[in-house]
């Protein structure tokens, strides 16, 4: 399993540093994760985003008092992304345009073409002063997202036999003063890809959930109802909010955000713990028990198989999907009841 989704395969999807602290923008979700330390997993506060603020390419945050949302070759800066303070818009400079990656540190902005192994450095991303470009350190090439603060740049590695981690330098091109941190699951939970680290990859089975036999040598008429769950198990899966602060408007109740992550799960691919499934259409209540009424002629010394299909994460079962199947056959079916997911 390859870990977190890289910032090339998800969109709206960036990290930042404000002060010397952080934010994971979600805009595929709406909202933006700040904290103060991704190790330790502190002060973990989600916030709204602000609509003219969402389906930005890049995100980073410059000094202690701007974000800049860059869309193709424009670039929006402004106070507040929860509340579009102070908003204003402007051309990137042509030398400063198709990045791979963009962040600002120690007052410049850092823009990282990977095709060419370099970074550009700039003051001014309208104006392209004072630019200079350097190499990456072969260490620093690989990132999946970078960000940077007052002291540092930073960028989180592809998973390794360590889990998912992140690197911390001083110098994108020496690699100086560096350090590599693990990154807390509170966190993990918010990263595209995440869920599937903390809680284990996604499956998809069908279950068998009755068995009607006909052991007579006449048919039999059989009617009665079956009772199976249908919905989401909240209860469970909403744990992995409980170390969060939901600073949102109406963006969420509490409970919905797990839900979306989990939605975004299960769409992604197998290969980052996924399975590739629309689920929008199924029901996202908390998980009930359900009771269906069934009538059908049952030939001698037949058999009916009912199985339901269910989703979930490692070995916990999270949404029970509505439509049950039938059939003679013992096996399960081996399709998938479910639409694909447009990923």
């Amino acid at each position: 399993m390859a870990g977190i989704i890289s910032k090339n395969k998800a969109k709206g999807v960036d990290f930042c540093g404000v002060y010397d602290n952080y934010c994971i923008v979600r805009s595929d979700l709406g909202c933006y994760m700040y904290s103060t330390n991704f190790h330790q997993g502190k002060d973990l506060t989600v916030y709204s985003l602000h609509p003219s603020c969402q389906g930005g390419d890049h995100y980073l945050a410059y000094n202690d008092n701007a974000f800049y949302i860059i869309k193709g070759n424009s670039c929006r800066c402004v106070s507040d992304m929860s509340r579009d303070l102070d908003a204003s818009v402007f051309d990137l400079h042509p030398n400063c345009r198709g990045g791979d990656n963009y962040l600002s540190a120690y007052g410049n902005f850092y823009i990282i073409f990977k095709s060419r192994g370099v970074y550009r450095r700039t003051t001014d991303l309208s104006k392209d002063s004072d630019a200079v470009e350097h190499a990456l350190h072969p260490n620093c090439q690989d990132g999946l997202y970078y960000w940077g603060t007052n002291s540092y740049t930073y960028f989180v590695k592809p998973k390794d036999q360590w889990g998912v981690q992140y690197h911390k330098t001083d110098n994108l091109n020496k690699d100086t003063n560096a350090n590599t941190y693990s990154i807390h699951p509170d966190v993990l939970n918010f990263l595209p890809g995440g869920l599937a680290e903390t809680q284990g990859p996604a499956f998809g089975k069908w279950e068998l959930i009755k068995t009607i036999a006909n052991d007579s040598n006449t048919p039999i008429n059989w009617e009665k109802k079956i009772t199976r769950k249908v919905g989401y198990t909240k209860s469970k899966t909403t744990s992995i909010e409980h170390n969060w602060k939901l600073a949102m408007s109406s963006t969420y109740s509490a409970g919905t955000l797990t839900e979306a992550i989990a939605k975004f799960q299960f769409s992604v691919s197998a290969e980052y713990g996924g399975q590739s499934v629309n689920t929008d259409n199924e029901t996202w209540e908390e998980a009930t028990e359900m009771e269906e009424s069934m009538s059908l002629t049952l030939q001698p010394h037949t058999k009916m198989y009912v199985w339901q299909y269910k989703l979930g994460f490692g070995k916990e079962d999270v949404l029970f999907c509505r439509d049950l199947r039938f059939g003679d056959d013992p096996k399960h079916p081996t399709d998938v009841p479910l639409p694909p997911a447009n990923k």
